[in-house]
């Protein structure tokens, strides 16, 4: 598991966990739950909070300057989990009627929750320090000098036919720094697939001994290609990392405005009326 996405694989996990426990309970009632059930308002509740939790932690931490308690990448990494494992609670807590207020908010969060996968994915693309500061581009380029004088000594103690192999993949997209920052940004999942594709493919040709050897240069070329990627697209990943911002936090107020006024006609419906 990458330990970068691992906060995917533990929400992945919750996920199937609630998953298993609903589905016991519409066995045992042999019906959906319903949203005002005992079941459906734990749901709801404790998915409800998850997400304001979301929206709100995160956030202080990353305005508290004077904060030490937890990094960045921790409590982000703990943003994500909620933002996914919330949302999912609730839609579970709607049994599946979306009329509405409700559905409204619905839609709402399913948009909140996409547009938080893709800010994720953007915000992957700036280079940060395990505290969350961002690294800046000359920084960058010493990291860039550093792992290509790695790749000299590497060359230069190997035989010609891995020295061939080094200079092959060292011309794949994404390497020369020649794509559009754009495209480095939003498309460097395809092109990594590709460069794996590629290694794979070559590697099954190598002998055995250049196999062995060719690890380490797997290991300095990724670091390369990650590096000069980084180094290409910083200025693009900001500006997109920027436009994403004022789209994502207003439409999450508007989320959150949605759904404490349809907590507050739930309780005025269901307790005050009675």
């Amino acid at each position: 598991m990458r330990r970068r996405s691992r906060e995917l694989w533990y929400a992945l996990g919750a996920m199937v966990v609630i998953t298993l426990v609903y589905l016991g309970v519409v066995a045992r009632l042999e019906a959906v739950p319903g949203a005002s059930d005992l079941f459906g308002h734990t749901l709801g509740i404790v998915g409800f909070l998850l997400m304001l939790m979301t929206e709100t932690l995160y956030s202080v931490r990353k305005r508290s300057r004077s904060a030490r308690w937890g990094r960045m990448a921790s409590w982000l990494r703990f943003h994500i989990f909620t933002g996914l494992v919330g949302p999912y609670m609730v839609l579970l807590h709607t049994s599946w009627k979306f009329n509405g207020l409700a559905g409204a908010v619905t839609v709402l969060m399913i948009v909140v929750v996409f547009s938080g996968i893709i800010g994720r994915y953007i915000y992957t693309a700036v280079p940060r320090t395990a505290d969350g500061i961002e690294i800046e581009r000359g920084d960058l380029e010493q990291q860039i000098a550093a792992v290509e004088a790695e790749l000299e000594k590497w060359r230069t103690a190997r035989p010609e036919a891995a020295r061939a192999i080094a200079h092959s993949m060292e011309e794949l997209p994404g390497m020369t720094g020649g794509d559009s920052g754009l495209l480095l940004v939003l498309g460097r999942a395809f092109q990594e697939w590709g460069y794996r594709l590629r290694w794979w493919r070559d590697a099954r040709r190598m002998d055995a001994s250049i196999r062995a050897q060719a690890r380490d240069l797997d290991r300095l070329l990724r670091r390369q290609r990650a590096l000069r990627r980084q180094v290409s697209s910083l200025a693009a990943a900001r500006r997109m990392l920027a436009t994403w911002h004022a789209v994502h936090i207003p439409v999450g107020v508007v989320l959150f405005t949605a759904a404490f006024v349809h907590i507050g006609a739930a309780i005025y419906y269901a307790t005050l009326l009675r």
